[in-house]
């Protein structure tokens, strides 16, 4: 059983990731440029953009890929092989200190993170105490804003029981399978949990908005929680017209996925692993947006300094200067 502790492991950047932070920048002329994303809802605004052309001026012939760990993103990221990749936000500016010039193009989520259980009773973190809780991506996002929401609620931070699982389908499988009471997941997780225990002659509810909860003390009701960040060799190959460009695809890639979700999501559904109708559902829990990131800024520094208030290790030990924010 593992719990809260270890505050100051949690951002912390694998050794593989940090070794090649201080070396010259790694100039790859790929033929196909690749955008990289997590499979979470977000990610869906991109494929889309890519699968309908809206990125045919900017990256012609761009191809969407699903990372599937923070881990193996950050240390591909820090390597140089992925140059524009959807990531937390407090991860770019945690490799942004770190040495690796690396920028924040835009936020594409305030926030999709849901507390969900088949005790509908469990609707305040006072009410998890004593409960195990699945939680995915340890040391990362998920893993962080609960700990904050723990701590501010004035609970011990072993007060909920932590069942850390590798991937959002394995926490789905503890919840649906009785071995824990609840789990934090993101959209579309939370969304698809919810309609599979249906299938399953269950029920699962949303019992707790983590956004909600994250308000009551940040006095923000958003969590700027995931961005496209480029890496300075991509923002050079795609140049200044293209990193603007980039930015307004993504505009009006929103647009059209929140117009007609479902059409717009099945050039999502392979790469999320998700079908094309739970992915539309999750949109109105999803907070989908395409701030540009200098207008995101103080609501980014905002959420980077209430992490660091627990460890300044999370940002990289302040908040990430003026060039870090691209548009």
């Amino acid at each position: 059983m593992v719990v809260l502790t270890r505050r100051k492991a949690l951002a912390g950047l694998s050794v593989m990731a940090l070794s090649g932070l201080g070396a010259p920048p790694i100039v790859r002329a790929r033929e196909v440029p690749t955008i990289y994303g997590p499979p979470a809802a977000p990610s869906a605004v991109l494929a889309h953009a890519i699968k309908s052309g809206l990125l045919a001026d900017v990256m012609p012939g761009a191809v969407f890929k699903a990372w599937k760990s923070p881990d193996e993103m950050r240390a591909a990221v820090a390597s140089g092989n992925m140059g524009a990749v959807v990531m937390p936000s407090y991860g770019a500016a945690n490799l942004r200190n770190r040495g690796l010039d690396i920028g924040l193009l835009n936020i594409l989520s305030n926030g999709l993170l849901y507390i969900v259980s088949k005790d509908e009773t469990l609707t305040t973190l006072e009410s998890l105490r004593g409960k195990s809780l699945a939680l995915p991506l340890r040391n990362d996002m998920p893993d962080l804003v609960i700990g904050r929401l723990v701590q501010e609620a004035g609970m011990e931070p072993s007060a909920i029981r932590l069942e850390y699982a590798a991937t959002p389908p394995e926490a789905v499988q503890l919840l649906l399978t009785g071995r824990v009471d609840a789990a934090l997941l993101s959209e579309p997780a939370a969304t698809g949990v919810i309609l599979k225990a249906k299938s399953l002659f269950m029920d699962v509810h949303r019992v707790i908005d983590v956004q909600q909860e994250w308000a009551k003390f940040s006095g923000k009701p958003a969590i700027p929680q995931a961005g496209l960040a480029l890496t300075r060799e991509m923002c050079d190959r795609i140049g200044s017209s293209g990193v603007e460009g980039l930015q307004l695809a993504l505009e009006k890639a929103l647009e059209q996925v929140l117009a007609d979700p479902l059409t717009a999501t099945a050039s999502a559904s392979e790469a999320l692993g998700f079908p094309p109708e739970i992915i539309a559902a999750s949109f109105p829990t999803s907070h989908l947006v395409a701030s540009r990131a200098r207008a995101a800024r103080p609501d980014l520094e905002h959420f980077y300094e209430i992490l660091a208030q627990t460890n300044p290790a999370i940002i990289g030990g302040r908040l990430p200067d003026d060039g870090f924010y691209l548009l």
